[in-house]
């Protein structure tokens, strides 16, 4: 008799392909080049602001409910870190990109859908726990961003980030979901990662290297 593999597992690898796109999307690439200015990451800040004052919005909403709401934890919230870097970088009017626009509204779609919200919610805040490591060490080492600016990735209030991440595996192994409901589960995690690729693609066009 095989092996059930875990739910977790299954996400990961059903969705690597696109995550590895994410990551190596052309933004992101000159981000780690050291070939932006620093008001591009400041624009990708004031995107990021859309996008979690949506998923945190969601999970006000579903914080009672009793599969999605364990997953939202007052230690996650990236809005309030979001407001510190906002200020450092001292962005004033915030205009969503069109792309973040139908980021935020797929976001908002899953209201209803406790299996759509945290696919949504495992996208962004584990891919932040753990890639945003890098982007934080990046910004002081090769754009000189000293004295701020990198809130939005210190999870220092988590405690043990590998135990946090255990956990979370285990409520994603553990959510009560048919595979008919897991199969849904693992497509939007795909649609939550083409919709940050889009984001990241209009970011892409507003920089000064796009022509290069």
């Amino acid at each position: 008799m095989s092996e059930t593999v875990p739910f977790h597992q299954t996400v990961r690898r059903s969705t690597l392909a696109v995550h590895e796109r994410a990551n190596h999307s052309p933004f992101m690439g000159a981000l780690f080049d050291g070939r932006l200015r620093v008001a591009d990451y400041a624009r990708l800040v004031e995107q990021y602001w859309f996008v979690y004052q949506a998923l945190e919005a969601a999970g006000d909403r579903f914080a009672d409910d009793p599969v999605a709401g364990p997953f939202v934890t007052e230690e996650l919230r990236r809005v309030p870190r979001l407001a510190e870097d906002i200020r450092f970088y001292g962005l004033d009017e915030l205009t969503a990109l069109p792309a973040t626009e139908r980021y935020v509204d797929a976001i908002q779609a899953t209201d209803g859908w406790p299996g759509g919200f945290v696919a949504h919610h495992y996208t962004r805040y584990l891919g932040d726990i753990a890639g945003g490591q890098a982007i934080r060490g990046l910004l002081p080492r090769v754009y000189g961003v000293t004295g701020g600016g990198t809130a939005l990735y210190d999870f220092r209030e988590l405690g043990s980030t590998p135990r946090f991440r255990d956990r979370y595996r285990a409520l994603l192994d553990d959510a009560p979901w048919d595979e008919a409901e897991r199969a849904r589960v693992v497509a939007e995690v795909e649609h939550a990662f083409e919709l940050n690729i889009a984001m990241l693609t209009e970011l892409w066009g507003t920089t000064e290297l796009t022509a290069a």
